[in-house]
């Protein structure tokens, strides 16, 4: 019979869902996230998300507001318990590193398992309740690799993140048609863009 081992920081919160529902907010202190979000990144069962949000917020640590009638949940910044609760759970990499994940050598770095399916790939810098995505993914997805690539890089990332996956011909005829959606996505502040072939810019 297998047993859970609980870590130090579960032990200390009680709860391995509060734990790290504390993880992303204060990892992520600017950020706002909704339930089915939070689910999937966390990868815990919606009732006991919502146990635990609401746990959090009767004591004020966190806040909600809604957007596009979604409810999303953020840290309160204003909470005495905000300065321990983000030295116990923030990144303790330097602001520096922290942007390195936007990078384009980074990008690349990531784009690697799938570098012969992905052929391109816009970031943007989507707000919460923003319509838009913040990833637009160029390349092949018939096998579904690039799916489970995003899959994994928002585990990575530690945040919920909204991507479209097109092929490179849905994107070079919406691109030329001046589709609507397309350009939605570039009057977005946008990041980063890794355009190994050209694909986006040409």
């Amino acid at each position: 019979m297998n047993k859970t081992i609980s870590t130090p920081v579960e032990k200390l919160f009680g709860s391995k869902t509060r734990a790290k529902l504390l993880k992303l907010f204060f990892e992520n202190p600017e950020k706002s996230f909704y339930v089915r979000e939070m689910t999937r990144v966390i990868d815990e069962q919606i009732n006991s998300v919502r146990r635990e949000l609401l746990n959090l917020e009767n004591i004020g640590i966190i806040k909600n507001e809604t957007f596009d009638n979604k409810i999303y949940y953020s840290a309160n910044s204003k909470h005495p318990f905000t300065k321990p609760l983000s030295d116990i759970f923030s990144k303790k990499v330097s602001s520096a590193v922290q942007d390195k994940t936007l990078t384009e050598s980074t990008w690349e770095e990531l784009a690697r398992p799938v570098k012969n399916y992905l052929k391109g790939l816009v970031v943007t810098n989507r707000l919460p309740g923003q319509d838009g995505v913040d990833l637009l993914i160029i390349g092949n997805d018939r096998t579904k690799k690039l799916t489970r690539w995003a899959e994994v890089i928002e585990k990575k990332q530690g945040k919920p993140i909204n991507y479209v996956i097109m092929s490179v011909d849905d994107f070079s005829y919406r691109k030329n048609v001046k589709d609507r959606f397309i350009a939605d996505i570039f009057e977005m502040e946008i990041s980063d863009i890794y355009d190994p072939e050209k694909i986006i810019k040409g």
